[in-house]
């Protein structure tokens, strides 16, 4: 079956295709030699912090507009996307630099028509098939089918949506949501191992189901990921391993880190090396992540198969709850849950949790050629 129509896509502008608030820290650090220099983490969230931050905003003048550099690869970016999609430009901006914002995405940005340009804040307004956004409100508020989230530090807190964090994790994204209805995973080749990957919700079972499927199948080797959640990181340290916040950005920073992710506040992240050692040995790689982990393994390596987890409702709050997690996280997980479950329109598969043994054992089938179900 072939889709009868291009599906269209809505830009945001600011610290996604030029930069903003980069460019205003620099600015800042220029002008009042901050020791030490002002970095983009102390700017968690958007507007005035009543921090050392908030003198950015003194930076945001016509000139700043007119100069505001096109962040790196982005260009190259939009000549892509516009080969996937129809794109369209849904940006805000003061009254009196609107001008000057037009004018610098026609110059820089010629792929986007003027009349695919939109200026306002009202983004749930905009009636197109994806958003992409670093703005959470604008990404929680959208009326897109898909709205995607540009991982940023002043979005750290979003739970639950989709996001990521590289131009080339978004287009794999619109390219599996793109072919979702002709999506045809293979059964999996003993002779070429890949990667499987577990997705769900908080409390759908995803650790108790890899567990089993560690224990049915010598195929598989689990995964051992990097989190700076104390409580999953040393309670829970078969799947993680714990390390400080500062150590995660410096992993992220220097390159190790082939994916990295926020839940519910905490980064998860995953090696490029780990996984190609398991794949080297001959094994398949066997990990859980959300669903912005699958897609930055999708990016990266060429065999990789998605398996939603779907769990009976009143199971996974019982699960949820049963965490020993805060209560201002467990409230963040349920209002997550919404969102998590349209996850499973691009997943691969998508498996009925009934017990988790039998829920490792539909998998292995799925995979392995036993009774192959689809979702």
């Amino acid at each position: 079956m072939n889709r009868k129509f291009r599906l269209s896509t809505a830009l945001d502008i600011d610290d996604l295709l030029m930069e903003c608030i980069p460019y205003a820290i620099r600015l800042a650090n220029e002008k009042y030699k901050f020791d030490p220099p002002l970095t983009i983490y102390e700017v968690d969230r958007w507007g005035k912090l009543g921090t050392r931050a908030d003198v950015i905003f003194e930076f945001f003048t016509e000139e700043f507009f007119r100069t505001q550099p096109v962040i790196q690869g982005a260009k190259e970016f939009v000549r892509k996307l516009s080969q996937l999609t129809e794109v369209f430009v849904c940006t805000s901006v003061y009254p009196e630099f609107m001008s000057i914002r037009i004018q610098r995405i026609m110059k820089e940005f010629p792929e986007i028509p003027q009349d695919h340009i939109y200026m306002g804040s009202r983004k749930d307004k905009i009636n197109v098939d994806i958003l992409f956004d670093d703005g959470m409100h604008n990404v929680f508020q959208s009326n897109a089918t898909y709205p995607i989230l540009m991982r940023k530090p002043w979005n750290q807190d979003a739970t639950g949506v989709l996001a990521v964090n590289t131009y080339d994790e978004f287009l794999k994204l619109v390219e599996v949501i793109a072919e979702g209805y002709n999506l045809k995973p293979g059964q999996i080749d003993p002779e070429v191992p890949g990667v499987v990957v577990l997705v769900g919700p908080s409390g759908s079972g995803k650790n108790e189901i890899a567990r089993y499927l560690v224990k049915k199948s010598r195929a598989f080797e689990k995964l051992i990921s990097y989190t700076t959640d104390a409580t999953v990181g040393i309670q829970g340290g078969e799947w993680y391993h714990y390390i400080s916040v500062e150590a995660f950005r410096e992993m992220c920073e220097n390159g190790e880190m082939f994916e990295s992710t926020v839940y519910a506040g905490h980064h998860y992240g995953s090696s490029k090396a780990d996984v190609e050692k398991i794949l080297e040995s001959g094994k398949n790689v066997l990990t859980v992540m959300d669903i912005c982990g699958a897609m930055a393994l999708k990016t990266h390596f060429p065999k990789v198969t998605t398996v939603y987890i779907k769990q009976n409702k009143r199971e996974l709050l019982e699960n949820l709850l049963k965490k020993p997690l805060s209560l201002d996280e467990k409230v963040r997980r349920i209002l997550a849950l919404e969102a998590e479950e349209k996850n499973a329109e691009i997943c691969d598969y998508t498996v009925k949790v009934t017990t988790y043994e039998a829920a490792a054992k539909e998998i292995l089938e799925g995979l392995f050629g036993k009774k192959r179900k689809r979702k």
